[in-house]
């Protein structure tokens, strides 16, 4: 299993909006780097949903539930979509000023790359932030 990381401003599409979904089909990213990451993921991949701009926590985690293929929104074939569904609340959100500060944590995308939109995430990175955020695995 890999593990990732997806950004939305929280006043375009929420943690609770997706949540009351159920679904979403992740489109419209328009870098490369991005687009790779997308190419990259597998089904059952878990993601860190990120609030960007306004809140700038990790919220959640979501599930991918379909891997990528021809976003829908362009005619351009460079970009791609994958569906996500959620998967676990982060019992307590993890601001990026509590990621910036923990040392193992520093070289995660969500930091070097700050305006990467869907980042990698390392098993490691996803085991600490799931302790700092208190999430349970039943």
């Amino acid at each position: 299993m890999n593990y990732w990381l997806i950004k939305s401003e929280p006043k375009k599409y929420s943690w609770q909006q997706f949540k009351k979904d159920k679904k979403t089909v992740w489109d419209g990213v328009r870098n490369y780097a991005a687009r790779n990451n997308l190419r990259d993921m597998k089904k059952g991949d878990l993601a860190f949903f990120y609030h960007s701009n306004d809140g700038m926590e990790i919220v959640g985690i979501a599930k991918v539930v379909k891997e990528s293929y021809q976003d829908p929104t362009t005619t351009e074939t460079a970009w791609l979509v994958v569906e996500f569904a959620p998967f676990k609340d982060i019992k307590k959100p993890i601001t990026l000023e509590q990621i910036k500060k923990e040392p193992s944590l520093a070289k995660m995308d969500l930091v070097r790359l700050a305006r990467l939109s869907v980042g990698k995430v390392t098993e490691l990175e996803f085991t600490k932030v799931c302790m700092m955020g208190e999430v349970v695995f039943d």
